[in-house]
């Protein structure tokens, strides 16, 4: 599990045949997950300045190769006893989402960000989604994209102050939506839920 805030931006040294060799000041061992750009992926092993993580080919199948290049936001997973200070981020992506305007205001920076019109569902106005590691709160949903405000101090300590318009970004949506769409689907009756029904389902996770 993680918080979605980015701990360190570290720097991919090489990417081949499934093996990525990071720079990193993380202190990491082998077995231990790390989030690079929103990907959960496991240390196979370390070397001085750095470690080796293994990319699936499920995952590879996915994301795009860009995002295991270069510069990357790195998270490690959060252990017993750590203070929960973001969103509930698995490190699963779900889709790949495009930058289709960015609007400066001054205060902050309005990102519109375009993806396959199935997975709309699962962004929720007010609601968390996570930019290729960052957690963050959407402001508006439209038919295929939807709105972030990115306030300065995100933009100065993340990556997202280089996205320009088709920048490809990885996603992971809201896990409640996904795990109360996937819950209700299977339901019997064809009916839609209550208020109450859809609470308890909240509250059981």
């Amino acid at each position: 599990m993680f918080t979605g805030l980015i701990r360190e931006v570290a720097k991919v040294e090489s990417f081949q045949n499934g093996k990525l060799k990071v720079a990193s000041k993380h202190k990491a061992k082998a077995g231990d997950s790390i989030a690079i750009n929103g990907v959960c992926l496991t240390v196979t092993n370390t070397f001085n300045g750095g470690f080796y993580l293994n990319v699936a080919s499920e995952t590879k199948s996915i994301v795009d190769d860009s995002k295991f290049q270069g510069l990357v936001h790195l998270e490690p997973a959060m252990q017993m006893g750590d203070r929960f200070e973001g969103h509930i981020v698995q490190g699963h992506v779900d889709t790949i989402g495009e930058v289709a305007k960015i609007d400066d205001h001054g205060n902050g920076v309005d990102f519109f960000i375009k993806v396959p019109k199935e997975q709309i569902a699962y962004i929720i106005p007010k609601g968390s989604i996570t930019i290729d590691g960052i957690s963050l709160t959407v402001n508006e949903v439209y038919e295929d994209s939807f709105r972030l405000t990115i306030i300065p101090h995100t933009l100065e300590n993340t990556l997202i102050k280089n996205y320009k318009k088709g920048t490809k970004v990885n996603i992971e949506t809201d896990m409640f939506a996904r795990y109360i769409e996937h819950i209700l689907a299977r339901k019997q009756a064809p009916k839609s839920p209550t208020w109450s029904e859809i609470d308890a389902i909240s509250m059981s996770f």
